[in-house]
Formats: C-alpha cells, structure tokens, sequence
C-alpha cells in the first residue's frame, strides 16, 4: 500500500545551513498494518507524512501510495489517503454533520451517496448526540471524534495519524487509539506518529524508530526490544 525509497527533504537555515529534517527513508507496508514511526518532537515524523501526503514535496527520493506516485499524481494520492493531527481544524460555526457533508464534497463524493456516507460515518464513531451542535460549544472529545469523522468519510484506504492523541484527556485518547486499532479489522493501512512508546506498543505491527532524519531500526516489538 505504501512504498518510500530514498525520501529526503532538505531546508535551508539561514543560521545552520542545510537542515536534512528527511534524510533518506525507506519503508514499505501491507494492507491492514498498523506501521509506527516512534521518535521524539523534531526528529521528522511530521515532515515525512507531509510528504507522503503531498503537502509539501520531497528534496529527492519517491513515494508510492495505494499505486499512485506522490510527486506526479497527487490527486489520486489525496483521495486515497485520511490525514489526521491534534490540529486538524474544525469550522466552528458549522455543525459536524454540516462540516461533513461539505469535506464531503471536497472529496468528490457524489449528492446521491454523501447523505448516507455521512450517517454512516456519524453512527460508527456514535455522534449523534452532538452532530447538530456548532464545532465551537463541542468538548474536546467530541471534537477530536469530528477531526476523526472528516479524516474516514471518504472511506480511503491508507489513514496517516500524525500524534492524534497530544493533548487530549484519557477518555478522548482512549476513542483515538481504540478506532487505530479497528483498521486493521477493514483492511485499511495506517501510519501512527507518536512519541509515546506505550501507545506504539498497544497498536503497531512493526515500529520505524526515527531520530535526527533518519530511520535507526524497523521492526515488531518484539524484534526490537
């Protein structure tokens, strides 16, 4: 579902001079793995799902997701992918089932299947008690459950999870992390970004240890304890 070869981003530091947050990734992961990148703040996690989810482009290297090449077809590689990240933004104004039905049509989902998908979408992750409520009266959990929604609507295969569960209280991390766990059960292909060790521990297949830029081990758990 996913293959990295060689991926690099470079940045120019007026300071320190060239900043490799990238530097040279390789990885591949099958249809229903949970994949873990474990590593502290800083040490290019978020940089390297920016790239794979063509947010930003790579200094070299390539990026295969679900087939489609990250750089040349980043169309079919958005609507193969859900992105989510403690700051995935809500419309505050809007309901979540408003919100829903306009990322909705942002992925090209058609008028005659968005009504459905989007009741689907908010009885699986039990919202229905707050899906007409304005996002800004919303409790951070129910918050992190529409960031949640808005990421699975399009029912893509391969989901990115950049630290979903920084900052948020037991219970709303507890949804986060019990709903990682449930891909596996569909098929889907997920990334988990955390620099928590417990957490990579509970959910992942195989972890990528990263630091500075570079990967310093891929394994199980129990590879590499």
């Amino acid at each position: 579902m996913i293959t990295v070869e060689d991926l690099a981003k470079h940045f120019k530091d007026p300071k320190r001079g060239v900043v490799r947050a990238v530097d040279g990734v390789s990885f591949s992961t099958s249809p229903g793995e949970i994949f873990g990148l474990l590593g502290a703040n800083g040490d290019g996690k978020t940089t390297l799902l920016r790239m794979l989810s063509t947010v930003i482009a790579p200094t070299s290297g390539r990026a295969e997701i679900h087939g489609h090449d990250v750089a040349n077809e980043p169309d079919a590689v958005r609507k193969s992918i859900g992105f989510m990240s403690t700051t995935t933004a809500l419309y505050s104004r809007l309901t979540p089932r408003e919100m829903l039905k306009y990322m909705g049509k942002l992925y090209g989902i058609t008028s005659s299947q968005l009504g459905a998908r989007v009741e689907e979408t908010i009885a699986m992750l039990e919202m229905e008690e707050f899906a007409d409520r304005l996002c800004d009266k919303l409790s951070t959990g129910q918050k992190q459950r529409t960031s949640l929604a808005r990421t699975i609507l399009h029912d893509p295969p391969v989901l990115f999870f950049d630290e979903p569960t920084a900052g948020l209280d037991v219970l709303a991390s507890k949804t986060i992390m019990e709903f990682i766990e449930s891909c596996r059960d569909r098929n889907k292909t997920v990334v988990f970004s955390t620099h928590i060790m417990s957490e990579a521990e509970r959910v992942c297949d195989r972890i990528c240890v990263i630091h500075d830029g570079k990967i310093r081990a891929i394994g199980t758990l129990q590879e590499l304890k």
